[in-house]
């Protein structure tokens, strides 16, 4: 380990230029190589790349190439959890994904912070916050869930919402930010 490694995986500022931070992309590079290039014909193959780059891959859980993300360790991805075309998972920090999730093409999950102060920016100082998703969630296409935010089970979030803050369960939240406009029935 690294005290920068440790720094980023606590949460805090750290720069990403460290060694062993450097060797952690480099891994999920290749991975992510390797599973966005595998064979549709050969889906053990693909499966087995994806559970080498993943941190948990649930029973039936599958995503769909292109994947792309940052050190994949920190993806967590629940039972028969469904991620569809060209998700980024910024994973610098946890990502939590529940049972029974349904996740849209071109959604990203953002974990990666980054100072408001342009002195600490230009250093190259960053940090993270986690995402949480909970079970049965719906995530439509073009969704962007921002660092720190959790969403509640059953929640559906429409096409196209930015998810700036926490939402709760059994809500159907749309917009930018998004925002909870019916309960689930």
């Amino acid at each position: 380990m690294s005290a920068m490694r440790d720094r980023m995986l606590a949460g805090e500022l750290y720069l990403a230029d460290d060694p062993a931070i450097v060797a952690d992309l480099d891994r999920a590079a290749r991975l992510t190589e390797r599973f966005n290039r595998s064979d549709a014909d050969d889906p053990q193959g693909r499966l087995a790349a994806l559970r080498e780059l993943v941190g948990t891959l649930g029973e039936d859980a599958w995503v769909r190439p292109p994947f792309h993300c940052d050190y994949g360790f920190q993806t967590h991805l629940g039972p028969r959890t469904f991620v569809n075309f060209n998700a980024v998972f910024l994973d610098v920090a946890r990502i939590t994904i529940g049972a029974d999730v349904q996740i849209g093409p071109n959604v990203q999950l953002l974990t990666a912070t980054h100072p408001v102060e342009p002195e600490a920016r230009r250093a190259k100082w960053e940090a993270a916050k986690p995402i949480t998703v909970g079970d049965n969630v719906w995530l439509g296409g073009g969704v962007i869930v921002l660092a720190g935010v959790t969403i509640g089970e059953n929640t559906v979030v429409g096409a196209g919402a930015v998810v700036t803050r926490d939402l709760p369960a059994n809500v159907v939240a749309v917009g930018n930010p998004a925002r909870p406009i019916k309960p689930v029935t």
